[in-house]
């Protein structure tokens, strides 16, 4: 399609259009045109002006000239550069009764993300012949698309003065940025925004088009005011590299192969529900390369805990030696109900009892080749122990998982069960009781295999 911006800058030479507050239309549409056909011809998209200077265009003029570039097809956009007048406040677009509303309401959408208010896009007609438009230009330029933008008013007692001053060139930009769109040219950033937009194409999501730019859904969906999750083919979307969700600005974090909620939840010292709100995820499923927002800092030596069935806040906190209110408060809690799989971050400084977990010990990162069995020997420290204290339900490690060790106390030292050993001969052996091994060593029953490591009390 070939494009007309009719960088139409509006008025010219004795006719000077709205003058107030220091604005004057000429002048500013002049400007305004002319920045967008630099933009049109960055983008490659071809364009001319009615006037490139201070000249005065009368009515019957000005629809003539237009025309004369490229004729009257259905293939040309005509665009008339406007300020406003009238005390009022907000950009307006009015539209040919030929034509229909989608460039105009994308030219809309995109000045209201400029920042500037939109009162509304419409058609008018003209009171001795509705068949008519209201306005000459749309008149007299015959099966053109053509369109008014009104940029904002001179005469404000809002902010239009101050946006039309300091502002313009986003307002411009906005129009480009529409006609890019519109005409599906691919566009790139330019004027004065430090953002890059992207132009969706078939088979993209909200969560492709934020992974490939590294940012998240949420961001993507607040830079583009998006209250659903919905695309279509041709929009247009800012890309935010500023500002929450943008790389550098806060912390984020890039899924790897085996990752899970809990363990980047337990690697930065969060809980999966603070996770999963921050993102607005409704599951807890993840993809490789996907990037999640972190709620805080660097790693931590703190660590979580996954609520079990019987488990309450109570005998979470005595096994912790800390307190109701402080777990209540550090996970934001309005009532003591737990849910099973539900996981809560352990104040830092707390120390476990009698069950082997310990919140001062050291972390290890899971290669290729490990075992449950092979860190428990490396450590000194039991299967059972590393199982509890990481509320893993069964052995399978991944590579890059990251475990806590329970630290081994002076009190302590560990025993490899024999061919023929049973609890009560080993607690005979090492002066203690059944029930402190099973209490240490986290067991449920008496049963003991042969090459088992327990902590003797």
């Amino acid at each position: 399609m070939i494009i007309w911006t009719f960088p139409i800058p509006a008025h010219g030479g004795t006719d000077p259009g709205t003058i107030a507050n220091g604005i004057t239309e000429k002048d500013l549409t002049l400007k305004i045109s002319k920045y967008i056909q630099k933009r049109l011809d960055d983008l490659g998209i071809e364009n001319s002006m009615t006037r490139t200077g201070d000249e005065t265009l009368g009515p019957n003029v000005r629809p003539g000239r237009a025309q004369s570039f490229y004729g009257s097809g259905n293939d040309v956009i005509v665009l008339s550069n406007h300020i406003n007048a009238g005390g009022g406040d907000g950009a307006e677009v009015i539209y040919a009764l030929r034509n229909n509303d989608t460039l105009s309401r994308l030219i809309t959408n995109e000045i209201a993300r400029s920042g500037q208010n939109v009162r509304k896009y419409y058609q008018r007609r003209l009171p001795s012949d509705s068949s008519k438009d209201y306005y000459y230009l749309l008149r007299d330029t015959p099966n053109n698309e053509t369109l008014i933008v009104e940029y904002g008013f001179a005469d404000s007692t809002g902010d239009d003065v101050n946006i039309l001053k300091n502002n313009w060139e986003d307002l411009a930009e906005a129009v480009v940025r529409a006609l890019a769109t519109y005409i599906g040219v691919p566009y790139t950033s330019g004027g004065t925004s430090s953002d890059n937009y992207y132009t969706v194409k078939a088979g993209d999501t909200l969560w492709k088009v934020a992974n490939a730019n590294n940012i998240t859904v949420d961001a993507l969906k607040q830079a583009n005011n998006l209250t659903s999750n919905s695309l279509s083919v041709g929009q247009l979307l800012k890309i935010p590299v500023t500002g929450p969700g943008a790389v550098g600005e806060e912390n984020t974090y890039k899924v790897q192969a085996g990752d899970s909620l809990y363990k980047i939840a337990n690697q930065y010292n969060t809980t999966v529900d603070e996770l999963k709100k921050l993102n607005n995820l409704t599951s807890n499923t993840l993809l490789v390369n996907q990037v999640l927002r972190l709620p805080g800092g660097n790693v931590t030596s703190g660590i979580t805990y996954t609520v079990k069935a019987g488990d309450s806040l109570y005998k979470i906190a005595n096994q912790y030696n800390t307190t109701v209110s402080e777990l209540r408060k550090l996970n934001n809690l309005s009532s003591d109900v737990l849910s099973i799989g539900q996981i809560l971050k352990i104040p830092n400084g707390s120390s476990t009892g009698a069950n082997g977990s310990n919140s001062s010990g050291q972390y290890y990162t899971v290669v290729a080749g490990d075992s449950l069995y092979k860190i428990a020997n490396q450590f000194g420290v039991t299967v059972s122990s590393l199982m509890s204290i990481n509320n893993l339900s069964n052995s399978n490690l991944s590579i890059g998982q990251r475990l806590l060790i329970p630290s081994s106390t002076s009190n302590s030292q560990v025993y490899t069960v024999v061919s023929g050993d049973n609890l009560y001969k080993i607690a005979n052996q090492f002066n203690t009781t059944v029930k402190a091994i099973q209490d240490l060593n986290n067991l449920s029953s008496t049963l003991l295999s042969v090459g088992q490591k327990l902590l003797i009390p």
